[in-house]
């Protein structure tokens, strides 16, 4: 749908030299508690949705009802926002092309994630073209996991968004200018994206854009109460 595409908070990536993510490739986005990590998330994966695209929300923290009530929450909104016309046939094309997995109770192991993607493939032919995952914690995970996330992101040909809990006492920063908890693994993301608020507003940031520098203060206003991009 073109009108939310408009103010998606992906329209950061329009000065991006890909415009995107691109199948193999792992972004992320990072934010302290409470600002809007998990909205803004799923505003990134109805930009997928909305382009049609097959998309899989893996979830580490939240059962599957609670992570449909987000997307129910979100969609409603958009649909006031956007003046939606044609609401049943919009969002039956959207929950057709989305599939929630959750991994509850330290449940989630990247063999089970890979052999629950095959079977949809193998048994009902859903095909994803995005990966979010939801709640998974970026210091006690190690690199390993990241490692096998990447591998994912080639073997099956899909893109990968994560978000990462980051925190104000925590001022670690590397030589590129990535924060933690990501200044330890930047190179193994092509995107990271900093969601952060203050007296301004709430504002998306560019950290890292592929193998090239990012455009100097490349930053989208995001409207506080819808996380939408202001035009």
């Amino acid at each position: 749908m073109k009108d939310f595409l408009k103010v998606s908070p992906l329209k950061i990536l329009e000065g991006s030299a890909y415009e995107g993510l691109g199948k193999g490739n792992l972004g992320v986005l990072m934010a302290r508690a409470g600002i809007g990590k998990t909205s803004c998330l799923i505003h990134i994966a109805f930009d997928k949705l909305f382009r049609e695209e097959k998309l899989v929300h893996v979830s580490l923290k939240d059962a599957p009802e609670k992570i449909t009530s987000y997307y129910n929450v979100i969609f409603y909104d958009l649909v006031k926002v956007l003046n939606m016309e044609d609401v049943y046939e919009v969002r039956t094309r959207l929950d057709k092309n989305r599939i929630i997995l959750a991994y509850l109770k330290e449940s989630f192991d990247l063999n089970r994630l890979r052999k629950n993607l095959n079977n949809l493939v193998s048994e009902i032919d859903f095909i994803p073209d995005t990966l979010i995952v939801d709640g998974i914690d970026f210091v006690e995970s190690g690199r390993d996991v990241f490692e096998g996330f990447k591998r994912i992101a080639k073997d099956f040909k899909l893109e990968v968004w994560f978000s990462a809990l980051s925190h104000r006492h925590i001022t670690e920063v590397n030589e590129r200018g990535i924060p933690f908890p990501c200044n330890n693994l930047d190179d193994l993301f092509s995107l990271i994206i900093q969601l952060s608020s203050t007296q301004s507003g709430v504002f998306l940031k560019l950290l890292k854009d592929h193998d090239i520098e990012p455009i100097p203060d490349s930053m989208v206003r995001l409207d506080p109460n819808n996380f939408l991009a202001m035009e």
